[in-house]
């Protein structure tokens, strides 16, 4: 189906949503309620694709499930979902769902019990971003329209995923790389410090390092925090052994 082909309003609606500002969790649920107005189902559930762990994570879903989201995973191949992730391809049941031989329960989920399944993959570029699944409690033939309407939902999303994704990536790549660059930093504060310390008491490196580790932990204070001060310390006492004085009138 083209986008020609779409009803207006789903194509305006979806347009909107993949080009928004939302966050992926709120764009997830945007989604979630115009499938549901266009597949006129009782269940919808997306599932997102972890690489590494090459499995399908539920993500959303209208039915609340608060203890399954992020945890209930299926490896690619396992069960309907995972097929569907393995193939990049369409399922769909007009009645007893679970009769079919690539079903797979899983506790917890009361749309295992319904009647009709239709799932569709998410794509982007040619690669896998998630699965998005539509279920019926009485039986239900899904018709060409609705399928192509839900495939066209998966592939608008599957793109906008794809890119909060990589965003979110990159976000935290950069915090990743600042904190490295903190903690860098606050050795290097901490070395020069057990240096003072080892010049001014004779202590070994290991027993200034303990006394600064103590001190903040007394203190309540970063070790940062009071090597920062005890190279001021120095600092100050060095000026000053260097300074000169005024000379009498």
């Amino acid at each position: 189906m083209t986008a020609a082909e779409i009803d207006t309003s789903i194509f305006h609606r979806i347009s909107g949503i993949v080009s928004s500002k939302l966050s992926l969790d709120e764009m997830l649920g945007e989604v979630i309620g115009l499938t549901i107005q266009a597949a006129a189902c009782e269940a919808c559930l997306v599932y997102l694709f972890d690489q590494e762990a090459n499995e399908v994570v539920l993500r959303a879903s209208q039915v609340p499930h608060a203890a399954a989201l992020g945890n209930l995973r299926m490896k690619v191949g396992e069960g309907i979902t995972g097929w569907v992730a393995e193939h990049q391809s369409v399922v769909a049941l007009s009645s007893n769902a679970s009769a079919d031989a690539r079903f797979q329960r899983f506790a917890g989920l009361v749309e295992d019990t319904y009647e009709a399944f239709l799932s569709v993959p998410l794509v982007s570029g040619g690669d896998l971003v998630g699965v998005i699944n539509v279920h019926h409690r009485a039986p239900h033939i899904h018709t060409p329209y609705e399928v192509s309407t839900l495939t066209f939902i998966g592939q608008q999303l599957g793109g906008a995923v794809a890119k909060s994704v990589l965003e979110a990536e990159k976000a935290k790549l950069l915090q990743e790389t600042i904190e490295a660059r903190r903690e860098l930093e606050a050795r290097k504060v901490i070395e020069r410090a057990k240096g003072i310390l080892q010049q001014r008491t004779g202590l070994s490196e290991e027993e200034a390092y303990l006394t600064l580790r103590n001190q903040s932990r007394k203190l309540h204070r970063p070790m940062k925090e009071l090597a920062e001060a005890l190279i001021l310390s120095e600092d100050l006492q060095r000026h000053s052994s260097f300074g000169t004085k005024p000379s009498p009138d």
